[in-house]
């Protein structure tokens, strides 16, 4: 891709399986324990064996062997909610502790073990097996040319090969925002990927830097997507465009709030679009119309294109980027959900 600009990019990724529990008070833990015999076999002196009554081989001697097996699948069901709502939610950045652990009495002996479990590691944090094997024969080297003596030196190479693949593509990271007003930023991916909500994170974080924003609403297919942006225009303090009226083209709205925000002054229009598969011509052609009318108003623009990818997606990342890219061109990625055990590592490939 042309240019890589990059909002929030995390390259500490999760590297351990997580379960998720929805419901804490729906909690079922399965035991490996052996199951009580509910039916006895008899041979009477004559005829053939036969069955007895069903009954619970637990009574008697034994009573109350259910009773103490369910308060201990209770007592491990808390146990494992607690665990997973102190743990199961932290950062992605904070994560990758089994290299920490690997590397924390790394020894020259151990080298072809310890690069194995961090190959292990980034393939299961979703870096694709290209980049991983790219990363780890890169520390391979440096090792054995003694360029890494230690543990903490091999884990700091390991950050530095993350960043430098997600710098090197792009001479900058920031965005581009021109000199012409307004500069015109456009959010686009697939379904449920968080493009509102990165849109009106980004608006805040604009405005609290000082400049004058305008919200598009692009999102004409969403019934609830208009609304949705209304709330974070309301919450950041922002003016909004928009449709008028029920099934209006994206396009139209798009050229109008840009026309808005060349009229009134304003610096930034941040434009929201409809979620779509990147498999969907029909779809993804209307995209080109939208740039398209906004190129008409404001020369050069849209400055920035920014692809929305689901930390959660894995290597579907990588279709939907070439896709987008193909069709519209994009300038930078936003991450989303790295707030739980979500990896994104796929954002290298």
């Amino acid at each position: 891709m042309a240019s890589s600009s990059s909002l929030s990019l995390s390259n500490n990724l999760s590297t351990s399986s997580r379960t998720f529990i929805p419901n804490p008070s729906s909690t079922t833990v399965f035991h490996h324990l052996s199951p009580p015999h509910l039916l006895r076999l008899h041979s009477p002196p004559t005829g053939g064996p036969h069955f007895s009554t069903l009954r619970c081989s637990a009574a008697g001697s034994e009573t109350g062997f259910f009773t103490k097996l369910g308060r201990l699948i209770k007592e491990k069901a808390k146990k494992d909610v607690e665990k997973i709502f102190s743990g199961g939610f932290t950062k992605t950045r904070d994560n990758l502790a089994v290299i920490d652990e690997l590397l924390l009495y790394w020894n020259l002996s151990d080298t072809d073990r310890v690069l194995d479990e961090i190959e292990e590691a980034l393939l299961v944090s979703d870096f694709g097996p290209k980049i991983t094997l790219k990363i780890v024969e890169s520390l391979r080297d440096d090792i054995y040319a003694g360029k890494l003596k230690s543990g903490t030196e091999i884990k700091d190479a390991l950050k530095k090969s993350v960043l430098d693949i997600l710098t090197t593509k792009g001479a900058k990271t920031e965005l581009k925002l021109g000199f012409r007003k307004p500069a015109v930023i456009m959010i686009v991916g697939v379904n449920g990927g968080g493009k509102t909500t990165s849109l009106g994170k980004l608006a805040y974080r604009l405005k609290s830097e000082g400049a004058s924003i305008l919200l598009a609403a692009g999102d004409t297919f969403r019934a609830a997507a208009s609304d949705q942006l209304e709330i974070w225009a309301e919450r950041t303090g922002c003016e909004i465009v928009s449709a008028e009226k029920e099934k209006a083209k994206a396009s139209a709205v798009l050229s109008q709030a840009v026309k808005k925000g060349k009229e009134q002054g304003f610096d930034i229009v941040l434009c929201d679009t409809s979620g779509r598969l990147h498999t969907n011509y029909s779809l993804m052609e209307e995209l080109i119309a939208c740039k398209k009318a906004i190129a008409k108003i404001v020369n050069g623009a849209p400055n920035e294109i920014l692809l929305v990818l689901d930390g959660t997606t894995g290597l579907n990342m990588l279709p939907q980027a070439r896709e987008f890219n193909e069709v519209v061109g994009i300038t930078g990625f936003i991450l989303t959900k790295l707030d739980g055990s979500a990896r994104g590592g796929c954002v290298c490939s």
